[in-house]
């Protein structure tokens, strides 16, 4: 029996991860540079992720933004998903490598599927594709697609991803399939596409819940125990850690500002709601993302890891 990326987040009670882009734009915002607003500064990103590789962050997120929209003001990673995720394959060892989340609907799903196998493969079997039905309307007009049917779009696209081989005439297949492990490529959902909770919940291997408080989370966390059992449930926190290890907790808009103790307090009661994986945004974050990860490193994760 092979062991799964799957089996990799689930076998952790509890664990903590990095949501790239790693960068501080949003901290450190000057408009007199000419870079719009989230847009990051991308000159550190390959010496940043090894770094949470090495010090131990189980998982790295990346988001699939094809078109940067002012209007949202956020441009993610910048990098082409699938691309990026090669790339990060290449250049780290352990940390395992999710997507939050490849819209479907703007995908052709049987390349979704290829670059998937593809990634899965470069990485050693590190690969979480999280997927979802999308919700920034002005992309749909530009790839053809219907904004209003994209629940039903995801559905068929998530079908082709999973079952597609069934539709291959003899000899035919999606490479690379070589290993036994490819085919079981966890699919995690952020929100819920369009669907029901009792379908996500029957059809997923997780969830990517958006961000939110414990008490949030305690009650969306009941809410996928009856609908999907034991199954990984994942979230994020947008952290400013800051200098002092005593500073209270106080939130923001999908996170805290907080020491070293109150992100120590914020994770336990998130584990306390039945959250499985926390991942840690740093684009609020004042001080350098290089210090914060290794405060994390030395003073927080172990008391979870």
């Amino acid at each position: 029996m092979t062991t799964n990326t799957f089996d990799k987040l689930a076998a952790h009670y509890f664990s903590v991860g990095v949501e790239l882009p790693l960068d501080n734009d949003w901290a450190h915002f000057d408009a007199t540079k000419g870079t719009p607003f989230g847009v990051p500064d991308l000159t550190q990103h390959h010496s940043r992720i090894q770094l949470a590789d090495k010090l131990g962050f189980k998982a790295a997120w990346v988001r699939d933004v094809p078109i940067y929209d002012p209007n949202f003001g956020d441009a993610a990673q910048v990098f082409e998903t699938f691309t990026y995720l090669g790339y990060l394959a290449g250049i780290t060892d352990n940390i395992l490598l999710g997507t939050a989340a490849v819209v479907l609907p703007l995908r052709q799903p049987w390349l979704v599927k290829k670059a998937a196998a593809s990634v899965q493969k470069l990485s050693g079997n590190r690969l979480i594709l999280g997927v979802a039905s999308g919700d920034r309307p002005v992309e749909y007009p530009l790839f053809g697609v219907d904004f209003d049917t994209r629940g039903e779009q995801f559905r068929q696209s998530l079908d082709i991803v999973k079952h597609g081989n069934a539709q291959l005439t003899k000899g035919m297949e999606v490479l690379p399939n070589s290993q036994p492990e490819l085919a079981d490529t966890p699919l995690y959902v952020a929100g819920l596409a369009q669907q029901s909770p009792q379908w996500v919940g029957e059809n997923m291997d997780g969830w990517l819940a958006y961000p939110g408080t414990p008490t949030d989370h305690i009650k969306r966390v009941a809410l996928w125990r009856e609908v999907a059992g034991n199954k990984p449930y994942v979230s994020f926190i947008h952290l400013n850690l800051v200098e002092d290890d005593e500073a209270p907790i106080k939130r923001h808009r999908f996170g805290v500002e907080t020491g070293v103790n109150g992100l120590i307090k914020e994770l336990k009661a998130m584990k306390s709601a039945g959250v499985n994986h926390i991942g840690l945004h740093f684009r609020r974050n004042t001080l350098p993302v290089e210090d914060a990860i290794q405060r994390i490193a030395d003073h927080v994760l172990p008391h979870f890891h």
